[in-house]
């Protein structure tokens, strides 16, 4: 399996290099992927160590100030295990917008992850966004998704779009401080 991570994710950098984003510079810094053992919730994620220096930022939150790094020299991938048996198109997907994280200044989900997003998914035919649906994922892959709507107390729904999110337990904050994930509606407790 992991033979197959590697071949993709070289896929991956040299279908970036041929659109004029070269990872081997010295710009984005050493990446090195591997199968995440432990998650099953998320498709991936990028860890970043030793930051640069140069791209030091000090941001004023009342009395306090916090230190922020927008490039690293080092990144790790990690890649669902799940996430594997998908489609190779889906695993694509998952690794590109792990490597958008290791750009500088797209170390989370704003305007620059969202640029480099869109203008991947122009030249190459992506599909990148900030969240996945694993439903649709399984669909697509031929596979048969088992819901887990038994495994959990809690159904929240958003208002906008009918987005289905189960929860364990109920955390009142998270109807009242966030919104949907997709479409930015209201979420409502059924």
């Amino acid at each position: 399996m992991e033979d197959k991570l590697y071949k993709l994710f070289d896929e991956c950098v040299s279908e970036l290099n041929k659109i004029g984003i070269n990872l081997e510079n010295n710009k984005v810094g050493n990446i090195d992927i591997k199968l995440s053992k432990r998650s099953t919730k998320r498709y991936g994620c990028c860890k970043q160590e030793e930051p640069d220096k140069n791209y030091k930022i000090i941001e004023k939150r009342g009395y306090r100030r916090i230190i922020k790094y927008e490039k690293f020299n080092k990144h790790h991938i990690e890649i669902s295990n799940w996430v594997m048996q998908l489609n190779d198109e889906i695993i694509k997907n998952t690794i590109m917008h792990e490597i958008i994280h290791c750009f500088p200044y797209c170390n989370n989900h704003g305007t620059n992850f969202k640029k480099y997003a869109t203008y991947i998914n122009e030249k190459l035919g992506y599909n990148i966004t900030r969240t996945g649906n694993v439903k649709e994922d399984y669909e697509k892959s031929n596979i048969e998704f088992k819901s887990k709507e038994l495994e959990y107390k809690y159904k929240i729904i958003c208002t906008k779009c009918g987005q289905e999110i189960y929860r364990k337990r109920f955390n009142s904050k998270l109807i009242k401080r966030y919104r949907c994930g997709k479409c930015g509606g209201k979420l409502e407790l059924v």
